[in-house]
């Protein structure tokens, strides 16, 4: 864990000392973040700043309570919730979600998401493709790849970052993993709401003014976690690493105090605490993720509560979609006034979907047979729904959708072609981005 002690006060940029980072999840003793500035070093084309905000609901969130409500089942199916009009001519959703109510013309609904494993991790909703059957390594997540496609928009603000935070369940707070991309294209992790500690060992800011004490305190953790020689050379990168930690562009992209009262205002406020084996409610990660990409980060992934509801289901839903509804609305609203609206392609979905019987205990099971999936900006044709299930909500009868097209699709909205851009494995073989064959969804790509 690296913590930079600040001045009794301010830090020298004027940020307090409760404004800080958390980067110890980065592996290798700390030391990743350089190894994550050698690798985009040697990415290949600079192209414009497309990005991807990622929202993963963790637990599986019940697709036909939110964008699929079947009011014509009976009553052990369609559940307690009513569907409301959207700004959209003829689509609902559920009445809990007004706010996103009325930005429906800024989103595609797919209603039809199959190929779900059944597992609970965040893994196929990060990569696209299924645990089982991996390559040596480990496929790599969305973020990883444009780390290593595309490097960095800036030098001081790192290409991915996760905020997922801490979890009872660990596999839900999945950011992402670089795989065979390797532990330089990991994503930096500020820890829950970005603001809980960066120090490096004993050393303030005012001897980080003396590089031989920083590479000095590097020196130990060299010694210890790579008598290999792993980090041999990367001096360069060490102090472009001490740069991004003391850097006010990513300083400032986390720290949400320095937004606008108003907008703060408008994301709301969540619940810290972590749910059972779930995760917090952090409305203020909507905000920083937007704000990162904004400072330049390509992927920004987050995880929002949990939704794993076997019992109690529609009291559960009760409480979190209304933060939902408030917390994605302010994300869309911002990215349209903002103009970001063509550049930053917003994905929210869970692993699977839930049963569509209600068990004894007022709760829906996991459903891996489909679920649902949101999507807003990258430019996408938006305001409309796709796929549709049975009269149940248990099957997709129309257009099913695996989780590779909606890759195939935001690698389309960031300009990089499937058919043709691999990345090379462990081995050096190229691997293509999605599975062979599977294309941008034309129901959402723009000729």
């Amino acid at each position: 864990m690296l913590t930079i002690y600040g001045p009794k006060s301010r830090f020298c940029d004027g940020v307090s000392r409760r404004n800080f980072l958390k980067i110890g999840a980065l592996g290798l003793g700390g030391l990743a973040l350089p190894q994550l500035l050698q690798a985009e070093a040697k990415s290949g084309v600079r192209r414009s700043h497309k990005s991807v905000i990622m929202i993963f609901l963790p637990g599986g969130p019940s697709h036909q309570d939110m964008f699929d409500l079947k009011v014509d089942a009976p009553s052990e199916i369609r559940g307690e919730f009513k569907p409301i009009r959207t700004n959209v001519s003829g689509i609902q959703i559920c009445e809990h979600l007004p706010r996103l109510a009325k930005h429906m013309e800024k989103c595609a609904i797919i209603r039809s998401m199959v190929g779900a494993t059944g597992d609970h991790y965040a893994f196929q909703c990060m990569t696209g493709r299924p645990h089982q059957n991996q390559p040596a390594g480990g496929w790599p997540c969305i973020g990883s790849v444009l780390s290593k496609l595309e490097g960095p928009v800036n030098k001081y603000v790192p290409p991915f970052v996760g905020l997922a935070p801490k979890m009872g369940h660990m596999p839900w707070a999945d950011a992402g993993t670089p795989g065979f991309l390797g532990i330089g294209h990991a994503p930096f992790k500020p820890s829950g709401a970005g603001k809980d500690d960066m120090v490096l060992n004993g050393v303030t800011l005012d001897r980080l003014a003396d590089r031989k004490a920083l590479l000095s305190s590097f020196d130990g953790y060299r010694r210890d976690v790579d008598a290999s020689g792993l980090m041999s050379g990367l001096d360069a990168f060490n102090e472009q690493a001490f740069g991004i930690m003391t850097s006010s562009k990513l300083m400032e992209a986390l720290d949400i105090e320095k937004e606008d009262r108003k907008v703060r205002e408008s994301y709301g406020k969540g619940d810290p605490k972590n749910r059972d084996d779930g995760g917090p409610k952090l409305m203020e990660q909507f905000l920083m993720a937007r704000r990162l990409v904004e400072a330049g980060a390509r992927c920004v992934t987050l995880a929002f509560s949990r939704w794993d509801h076997h019992g109690d289901n529609f009291g559960a839903l009760r409480q979190d979609l209304p933060l939902l509804d408030q917390g994605l609305s302010a994300l869309l609203q911002d990215l349209y006034q903002r103009g970001l609206d063509k550049d930053v392609s917003v994905v929210v979905w869970g692993e699977f979907g839930r049963t569509p019987t209600i068990n004894k205990d007022g709760g829906r099971d996991h459903w891996p047979r489909v679920s649902c999936a949101l999507l807003a900006g990258g430019g996408m044709k938006t305001g409309h729904v796709i796929g549709a299930t049975d009269r149940l909500g248990g099957e997709a009868v129309e257009r099913p959708v695996q989780f590779g097209e909606v890759f195939a699709t935001l690698y389309h909205n960031l300009g990089i072609d499937v058919a043709k851009v691999t990345v090379p494995d462990f081995s050096g073989r190229p691997q293509y981005l999605v599975d062979n064959g599977i294309q941008p969804m034309r129901e959402l790509v723009n000729a």
